[in-house]
């Protein structure tokens, strides 16, 4: 039937308003159409299986490479990053990248809902919510945490934007494992929307970590071999989540050579299990590799456990933060720098040489949930150089 008949039919059997919203999603899709570009891979990658067709764009790509002297660093070590934690504003981070492909998809498959999961504080459930509604579709998050009253959620760090974006949020049990809580739980919840609404659901895996998303990461790889990468750096190091990018840079190593070492500091889970997941997605793409052989995951330095901070780790952001000027995160980049400072010190023979990149996957949000707070308000505190100025004669005295 074509668009002008079924308008007529509408009007005949409907009020005036369902033909206006018909008229705006018929509007809608189109815009969103018209924003997919195709995906055309770095020739090295071509040979993959499950390539994306399409992408849209999310990020501000091409982020800058600075050098990075940071305290505590090993005089024999130069270290740079990588930062993508400039790839917007309210996109920010890694995430961001991998949405361009998944909410792609997305598009592609006229969906109206996108699902996800992650902790309370989530920065990719962040980015899912803002990249969502910005595409027009109703974000639902399924979010990790001890809360038992929704209304003692709150609205700081990364939720006071998924609450911005009026994000439909899930409460489940903190220790919720993915595939047999979490993926299940959103199962339910597609055919519950599907059922009820008649349209169509997205999901997204935790960290959007998967076939479709890793390529996120690919393209980043093919930015930075722009960027001069084998010509400046031996070694990348980030912070290993849920696996999305850790995969997509071993992948995209192995197939330029391997001329660096990719090292993924996990700051959840342990190397069995991001290897295991690894491995799904290079067997999905139909690369002969093994991620035990392409990618090193750096265990111990997730400290108390995932999400969880201590006070040294708090300090340790301070510092870097009052000296470089760069943001870390409680959650994912500071632990995974103050793991890479101390790997640098304890394990040097672990990299391949002296010249470490880092890759800033983000997170700033996160400094907002209000942890970071009493340290800043400690007594002595290095970053405490507040007085009050009444006197416009005398100038008061700053340590």
């Amino acid at each position: 039937m074509s668009k002008s008949r079924l308008l007529s039919k509408l009007a005949k059997n409907h009020p005036f308003s369902t033909v206006l919203h018909y008229c705006h999603q018929q509007t809608n899709n189109s815009i969103l159409f018209k924003m997919l570009r195709k995906y055309h891979p770095p020739e090295w990658a071509k040979t993959l299986k499950s390539i994306p067709e399409e992408k849209i764009q999310l990020a501000n790509g091409n982020t800058p490479i600075h050098q990075w002297d940071i305290p505590g660093l090993p005089e024999q070590f130069t270290l740079s990053i990588k930062r993508d934690d400039m790839t917007g504003s309210t996109l920010s981070g890694n995430k961001v990248r991998k949405l361009e492909f998944l909410m792609a998809e997305a598009i592609s498959k006229n969906c109206k809902h996108v699902i996800t999961c992650g902790g309370l504080q989530s920065n990719h459930c962040r980015a899912v919510a803002v990249s969502a509604r910005q595409l027009g579709m109703t974000p639902h998050l399924l979010l990790r945490t001890d809360i038992q009253d929704s209304k003692d959620v709150g609205c700081q760090g990364n939720l006071l934007l998924d609450r911005l974006c009026a994000a439909k949020l899930y409460l489940t049990p903190r220790k919720s494992p993915y595939l047999t809580e979490l993926k299940p739980r959103m199962d339910k919840l597609a055919e519950h929307i599907e059922k009820t609404t008649g349209e169509q659901c997205y999901q997204i895996p935790v960290g959007g970590s998967n076939s479709v998303g890793l390529f996120g990461y690919i393209s980043v790889f093919e930015e930075l071999l722009s960027q001069g990468l084998h010509e400046k750096f031996d070694d990348i190091v980030f912070a290993c989540g849920s696996g999305g990018t850790a995969g997509g840079l071993a992948i995209a190593n192995f197939l330029t050579g391997s001329k660096v070492r990719i090292h993924g500091v996990a700051v959840s889970d342990d190397a069995r299990y991001f290897h295991h997941h690894c491995n799904e997605m290079i067997q999905t793409v139909g690369l002969s590799a093994r991620s035990e052989d392409i990618l090193d995951i750096i265990e111990g330095h997730k400290g108390q456990g995932y999400g969880i901070s201590t006070q040294e780790e708090l300090d340790f952001i301070v510092k870097i933060s009052s000296s470089t000027g760069i943001m870390l995160d409680p959650v994912y980049t500071g632990k995974a720098v103050k793991g890479l400072v101390e790997e640098l010190h304890q394990n040097p023979d672990m990299f391949k040489g002296q010249r470490i990149l880092f890759l800033h996957t983000g997170g700033v949000y996160g400094l907002y949930d209000g942890r970071i707070e009493d340290t800043l308000k400690l007594p002595g505190a290095s970053t405490d150089h507040v007085t009050v100025w009444t006197d416009k004669d005398h100038i008061p005295t700053l340590s």
